[in-house]
């Protein structure tokens, strides 16, 4: 596809002197022309805004929704997972960095050019409930993303983010209606390990984390500990009692083993004893729901009823062993559990 012929991208407006201002992320980026963002992936062309990766899907498979993770969301369902390289953040400790860094690391982007009505297709085809926009950033392939979802709401196809969170308060309300759901990774709660780490900002993530839950999309929040970064009480206590206080008591928060990757490759990994101490202080903070990642068998990977310990859900790893959760009630006691139990009509 020719300069000419890219997708323009959205959220964008003209600066001085030809260059361009990219509304997408907590960037901001001003672009010059010919020159590229943050993201590397989005290019002023002659004061135009477009998106390179539009039509170079990297990745595309069919996982069970608990992958992502995503707990309260369809449990047991699949979902049709996509993605194009790049990434807004250079996380060094980023486990997906191969597909998310390429544009750093490679000369010419890779991927597949496929039409936003053939990802639906596939997804329809393969049984999927949802169609998740994942593994590298969802807010640098966002055209694609919306072009896609805006299909699959028209089907009955719901639609997920997993993302770091760095969209800005316009692209949340912009992708807001045809966004169901989304996993947010809170990485951190020093905005000095966002600038030296993710080579991000912490405010704008959680400046995104409460426009998503005022939108009406569902939300559960991610951090991986990452021993010496942030596993100390003060600052997991920080992060719970952002979720509980601004997001709510229902937001699901999975505190994820860390291993070893990229340029952190010879830490060792979290000790199974830290997410278990985050578990507690979640718990402690008022979240009703607390899980354990990347640690299958774990007993903090099911749902357990906040009002009286009934186990709902038993979980090993991505596998549903038992759901007793009948419309979102226990069956036990009756309380109500927050999620998306059952595609609804928009």
């Amino acid at each position: 596809m020719t300069s000419d012929e890219r997708r323009e991208a959205m959220l964008y407006e003209p600066a001085d002197g030809g260059a361009v201002t990219c509304r997408l992320c907590g960037h901001g980026c001003v672009i010059a022309p010919g020159e590229l963002g943050v993201c590397r992936v989005r290019q002023n062309v002659a004061g135009r805004l477009v998106s390179l990766n539009y039509d170079q899907v990297i990745a595309v498979h069919v996982d069970p929704i608990e992958k992502k993770p995503l707990f309260h969301f369809l449990p047991g369902s699949l979902a049709l997972s996509i993605a194009a390289a790049g990434c807004n953040f250079q996380c060094a400790f980023c486990q997906n960095w191969r597909i998310s860094q390429a544009p750093r690391t490679h000369a010419a982007l890779t991927g597949q050019a496929i039409a936003p009505a053939a990802i639906v297709e596939a997804a329809k085809r393969n049984g999927c409930a949802s169609i998740s926009y994942t593994y590298t950033e969802p807010t640098i392939f966002f055209e694609l993303a919306f072009d896609t979802a805006t299909l699959a709401a028209a089907e009955g196809i719901l639609n997920t983010f997993v993302s770091n969170g760095f969209m800005t308060v316009e692209a949340v309300r912009t992708i807001a209606p045809v966004l169901d759901g989304a996993n947010v990774d809170l990485k951190a709660f020093r905005d000095e390990t966002y600038r030296t780490v993710m080579k991000a900002r912490l405010g704008p993530v959680l400046d995104c984390l409460r426009a998503l839950v005022a939108e009406g999309v569902w939300v559960e929040v991610t951090t991986l500990i990452v021993p010496g970064m942030n596993d100390s009480d003060a600052e997991l206590g920080e992060i719970a009692g952002f979720i509980a206080g601004d997001l709510g008591p229902d937001v699901p928060w999975h505190v994820s083993r860390f291993h070893g990757d990229y340029r952190m490759n010879d830490q060792d990994p979290t000790p199974v004893a830290t997410l278990r101490r985050a578990v507690r202080i979640g718990r402690e903070a008022g979240l009703k729901h607390v899980y354990s990642g990347n640690v299958p068998g774990d007993a903090n990977e099911s749902t357990v009823c906040a009002g009286c310990g009934s186990t709902l859900i038993h979980r090993v790893g991505y596998t549903i062993r038992e759901d007793r959760l009948a419309e979102g009630r226990c069956p036990d006691c009756g309380a109500a559990v927050a999620g998306v139990w059952a595609p609804a009509g928009r």
